[in-house]
């Protein structure tokens, strides 16, 4: 006969927010990209809020770019904004065991994965203005296929052959169906630029 979990239960509750802006949703995100089935509504309000406590620095939570978005209101106002999330299906709430964890939603998702490959080209653009000729790629060798596609997509719309370079490392070290779509990229950009 098994034991019965006791699941550690949480109550939503957004205070009235009727809307929060798409910075606002997308911060609250991106905050809480960190924590996806690692940590609950208290963690993503302490990271938002930007708090010193002991257990965010260990973990590096406070390197996250939404950390301290929200350093200006209450943290019992961060959480109302984070129910709101949870309410309007950006994330939701999962059960590990006993313990309820954050979890994108398909919705909040999508937009998650356009933020990051949005920061992912910002990043090979710093690559190339830093004059560097060798590019090590591992950091994106097993990041979420939808988001490398999404971030290959991207890459090839900007239709800018400086770009290449870093295409060419990332195929040497990534699997194959990902060296293809680099392939793919790689050609149509060096058709379209100009």
């Amino acid at each position: 006969m098994s034991r019965k979990i006791n699941r550690v239960k949480y109550y939503l509750d957004s205070k009235g927010i009727k809307e929060l802006n798409d910075k606002e949703i997308c911060d609250i995100l991106r905050g809480a990209d960190e924590i996806i089935m690692r940590g609950g509504r208290n963690l993503l309000s302490k990271i938002l809020k930007g708090s010193k406590e002991k257990k965010i620095l260990e973990l590096g939570l406070d390197k996250n770019p939404s950390y301290s978005f929200y350093s200006s209101i209450s943290l019992e106002d961060v959480l109302a904004k984070i129910d709101w999330m949870i309410e309007n299906h950006y994330l939701a709430i999962e059960y590990d065991y006993r313990l309820p964890l954050i979890v994108f939603t398909d919705k909040g998702w999508e937009i998650e994965k356009d933020t990051l490959s949005t920061e992912l080209i910002k990043g090979f653009d710093r690559m190339i203005d830093s004059g560097a000729n060798y590019f090590n790629m591992n950091y994106l060798k097993d990041k979420n296929r939808a988001l490398i596609f999404n971030l290959l997509e991207k890459v090839e719309l900007t239709h800018n052959k400086k770009y290449i370079p870093i295409l060419i490392a990332w195929k040497e070290i990534d699997y194959k169906k990902v060296k293809g779509k680099i392939n793919h990229v790689i050609n149509s950009i060096s058709q379209k630029a100009t």
